[in-house]
């Protein structure tokens, strides 16, 4: 869904990414300080003795898309896009998201059923996109909440839980739900294309 809105900052994100190669980062480097945010944002998600610092959970988690969506584009650039680093994203990112949601269940933000539902449903996300696209289908911006769309819901989730006790719960029910759709939209799609091409 955000894939498509995502193009039309290439040319942002093309000088931000200009910037870290001159740097001599490599799309690697990147992606590890993508992971390293990711870290961050699962530990204030489960330490956070103060409410407010759970601001610096969903931060430190829009920092990590960030460099997810920039790793990416730096490889394409320059031309330094490779099979294994293809593999280290999707690897990484499936941690993250792993370890974002045991820090929000954990820290007891969310109740571990729906945690769990949560979690579980994203990784079907992700795997029906890696499936299509190993039998040949393009999966890129098909359905309506891919990470991006996770990671901000969880964002808003985080900030109204500020203000609002509870509201975290609601957003992981409400991304648990997207989830669900998305699978959905992505099975059809797979089928579709599969049944035309058969």
């Amino acid at each position: 869904m955000l894939t498509s809105i995502k193009k039309k900052f290439q040319g942002y994100i093309g000088i931000v990414a200009s910037a870290f190669h001159n740097l001599g980062l490599t799309p690697n480097d990147v992606t590890g300080i993508g992971f390293l945010f990711s870290i961050f944002s699962a530990y204030f998600y489960y330490w956070h003795p103060e409410i407010w610092l759970i601001a610096l959970a969903a931060i430190c988690l829009l920092l990590s898309g960030f460099f997810d969506a920039l790793d990416g584009a730096i490889a394409n650039r320059y031309g330094e896009t490779t099979k294994f680093g293809a593999f280290i994203d999707s690897t990484l990112d499936r941690v993250s998201d792993a370890m974002v949601f045991c820090g929000i269940v954990i820290g007891g933000l969310a109740s571990s059923i729906w945690g769990l539902a949560a979690l579980i449903t994203a990784f079907l996300v992700s795997y029906t996109r890696a499936r299509g696209e190993g039998v040949g289908v393009t999966m890129a911006a098909v359905g309506i909440a891919e990470r991006a769309e996770r990671i901000l819901i969880i964002v808003a989730a985080t900030f109204l839980e500020l203000i609002y006790a509870g509201a975290m719960e609601i957003g992981i029910i409400i991304l648990t739900i997207l989830s669900v759709l998305t699978v959905a939209q992505r099975i059809l799609h797979v089928y579709r294309k599969t049944k035309t091409s058969s």
